[in-house]
């Protein structure tokens, strides 16, 4: 079998409650409508000139290459959040990077932290930053909760 390199990406975020902490977790995966397939964690990259596109329903049970954050909690009252970033560096021909975070804090601060760690993955590259984009999602645990937060690569 032959991977083909994506040409599209979206980020995708959701949160949930469950009975488990994987019953949160998928909740969580349905939320942000990747829920239904089987997702592929990979190292994070997006391929050069890959292009953004609004979210798209992928189809049942397909092999979907994603880099992801989640955190899960059985704790009630705690805030539990979830993010992703992408550094676009100014030369189209190489890469973007994607970062991956999830903590017991707030959503704005875990996005800060992520966007922080995009920006300092292109230095260590000796790669100037185009732009970063990102996404986060906070949820406060109510029995087990979980927060997701995502990269979905496609072709």
């Amino acid at each position: 079998m032959v991977i083909k390199t994506p040409t599209k990406f979206f980020f995708v975020k959701g949160k949930s409650e469950g009975y488990k902490p994987l019953n949160a977790f998928d909740g969580a995966l349905l939320d942000a409508g990747v829920g239904n397939t089987n997702l592929v964690k990979m190292s994070s990259i997006i391929p050069p000139r890959c292009e953004e596109i609004e979210p798209i329903t992928l189809p049942p049970g397909a092999l979907v290459p994603v880099a992801y954050a989640s955190i899960t909690s059985e704790k009630p009252g705690e805030i539990i959040s979830a993010a992703v970033a992408a550094a676009f560096p100014e030369d189209e021909d190489y890469p973007a990077l994607i970062m991956e975070y999830a903590d017991k804090a707030p959503k704005d601060e875990v996005e800060k932290i992520v966007r922080k760690m995009a920006e300092e993955g292109m230095k260590m590259r000796g790669k100037s930053v185009k732009k970063i984009k990102s996404v986060a999602v906070e949820h406060t645990v109510e029995k087990v909760g979980c927060a997701f937060a995502a990269v979905v690569l496609w072709d």
